[in-house]
Protein backbone atom coordinates (compact mmCIF):
# COMPACT_ATOMS: atom_id res chain seq x y z
CA UNK A 1 0.00 0.00 0.00
CA UNK A 2 1.43 3.37 -0.86
CA UNK A 3 0.28 6.64 0.63
CA UNK A 4 -3.09 7.52 -0.24
CA UNK A 5 -3.73 10.59 -2.53
CA UNK A 6 -4.65 12.85 0.47
CA UNK A 7 -1.57 12.38 2.01
CA UNK A 8 0.45 13.21 -1.61
CA UNK A 9 -1.39 16.28 -1.33
CA UNK A 10 -1.14 17.15 2.00
CA UNK A 11 3.17 16.72 2.20
CA UNK A 12 3.61 18.33 -1.84
CA UNK A 13 1.64 21.56 -0.63
CA UNK A 14 3.88 21.44 2.40
CA UNK A 15 7.37 20.89 0.50
CA UNK A 16 6.49 23.63 -1.62
CA UNK A 17 5.93 25.96 1.62
CA UNK A 18 9.05 24.55 2.95
CA UNK A 19 10.59 25.00 0.09
CA UNK A 20 9.47 28.82 -0.28
CA UNK A 21 11.07 29.50 3.62
CA UNK A 22 14.74 28.15 1.77
CA UNK A 23 14.43 25.10 3.83
CA UNK A 24 17.52 22.59 3.05
CA UNK A 25 17.58 18.95 1.86
CA UNK A 26 13.62 18.91 1.57
CA UNK A 27 12.77 14.71 1.97
CA UNK A 28 9.49 12.77 1.33
CA UNK A 29 9.11 9.34 2.71
CA UNK A 30 6.96 7.14 2.06
CA UNK A 31 6.34 5.02 5.14
CA UNK A 32 2.70 3.37 4.34
CA UNK A 33 4.13 -0.17 3.92
CA UNK A 34 5.85 0.37 7.26
CA UNK A 35 3.49 2.25 9.60
CA UNK A 36 -0.21 2.52 10.00
CA UNK A 37 -0.44 5.62 11.97
CA UNK A 38 0.76 7.31 9.20
CA UNK A 39 1.63 7.89 5.29
CA UNK A 40 4.24 9.76 5.03
CA UNK A 41 7.15 11.42 6.34
CA UNK A 42 8.32 15.20 5.20
CA UNK A 43 11.64 15.74 6.31
CA UNK A 44 13.12 19.48 5.96
CA UNK A 45 15.84 21.48 7.52
CA UNK A 46 17.10 25.19 8.68
CA UNK A 47 20.75 26.53 10.04
CA UNK A 48 18.44 28.29 12.73
CA UNK A 49 15.37 27.99 15.39
CA UNK A 50 14.31 31.06 13.29
CA UNK A 51 14.21 29.66 10.36
CA UNK A 52 12.89 26.62 11.48
CA UNK A 53 9.49 28.06 12.66
CA UNK A 54 9.85 30.43 10.23
CA UNK A 55 9.23 27.09 7.90
CA UNK A 56 6.89 25.44 10.22
CA UNK A 57 4.03 28.55 9.76
CA UNK A 58 4.12 28.81 5.91
CA UNK A 59 3.75 24.89 6.28
CA UNK A 60 0.46 25.32 8.88
CA UNK A 61 -0.61 28.32 6.85
CA UNK A 62 -0.40 26.86 3.53
CA UNK A 63 -2.11 23.59 4.62
CA UNK A 64 -5.24 25.41 6.42
CA UNK A 65 -5.49 27.58 2.90
CA UNK A 66 -6.41 24.38 1.26
CA UNK A 67 -9.50 23.68 -0.44
CA UNK A 68 -10.08 20.97 2.22
CA UNK A 69 -8.15 22.83 4.88
CA UNK A 70 -5.77 20.69 6.72
CA UNK A 71 -4.84 21.27 10.72
CA UNK A 72 -1.74 19.64 12.83
CA UNK A 73 -3.90 17.13 15.88
CA UNK A 74 -0.65 17.84 17.35
CA UNK A 75 2.47 20.08 17.05
CA UNK A 76 5.79 19.41 18.89
CA UNK A 77 8.61 20.98 19.43
CA UNK A 78 8.31 24.41 18.76
CA UNK A 79 9.80 25.69 21.92
CA UNK A 80 12.86 25.32 21.36
CA UNK A 81 12.77 25.47 17.67
CA UNK A 82 15.26 22.76 17.02
CA UNK A 83 13.10 19.75 16.24
CA UNK A 84 9.51 20.55 15.18
CA UNK A 85 6.91 18.34 14.69
CA UNK A 86 3.41 18.35 13.14
CA UNK A 87 1.33 15.68 12.70
CA UNK A 88 -1.49 15.81 10.31
CA UNK A 89 -2.40 12.08 10.76
CA UNK A 90 -2.04 11.67 7.29
CA UNK A 91 1.18 12.92 6.90
CA UNK A 92 3.89 13.76 9.85
CA UNK A 93 5.74 16.69 9.13
CA UNK A 94 9.81 17.53 10.68
CA UNK A 95 11.20 20.13 10.32
CA UNK A 96 14.85 20.40 12.28
CA UNK A 97 17.43 22.34 12.56
CA UNK A 98 20.49 21.07 10.48
CA UNK A 99 22.17 19.55 13.32
CA UNK A 100 19.88 17.88 14.83
CA UNK A 101 18.90 16.20 11.23
CA UNK A 102 22.42 15.45 11.24
CA UNK A 103 22.27 13.61 14.88
CA UNK A 104 19.32 11.96 14.60
CA UNK A 105 19.66 11.00 10.46
CA UNK A 106 15.46 10.45 10.47
CA UNK A 107 16.72 9.71 6.48
CA UNK A 108 18.45 6.66 7.19
CA UNK A 109 15.88 5.12 9.77
CA UNK A 110 14.15 5.11 7.00
CA UNK A 111 15.74 4.71 4.38
CA UNK A 112 14.51 0.95 3.22
CA UNK A 113 11.23 3.25 2.39
CA UNK A 114 10.10 4.61 -1.26
CA UNK A 115 11.13 8.38 -1.89
CA UNK A 116 8.22 10.66 -3.42
CA UNK A 117 10.16 13.17 -5.29
CA UNK A 118 9.64 16.95 -4.96
CA UNK A 119 10.79 19.04 -7.59
CA UNK A 120 10.59 22.85 -6.16
CA UNK A 121 8.53 25.16 -8.55
CA UNK A 122 10.37 28.14 -8.15
CA UNK A 123 13.25 26.25 -9.29
CA UNK A 124 11.52 24.94 -12.31
CA UNK A 125 10.24 28.03 -13.19
CA UNK A 126 13.93 29.35 -13.06
CA UNK A 127 15.15 26.93 -15.29
CA UNK A 128 12.46 27.25 -17.51
CA UNK A 129 13.34 31.44 -17.73
CA UNK A 130 16.57 30.60 -18.61
CA UNK A 131 15.70 28.24 -21.57
CA UNK A 132 14.27 31.32 -23.45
Amino acid sequence: MTASERALELVSAAAQAAADKKAQDIAIIDVADQLVITDAFLIASAPNERQVLAIVDAIEERLLNLPEKAKPVRREGERGGRWVLLDYVDVVIHVQHTEEREFYALDRLWKDCPTIPFVDRDLVEADAGAAE
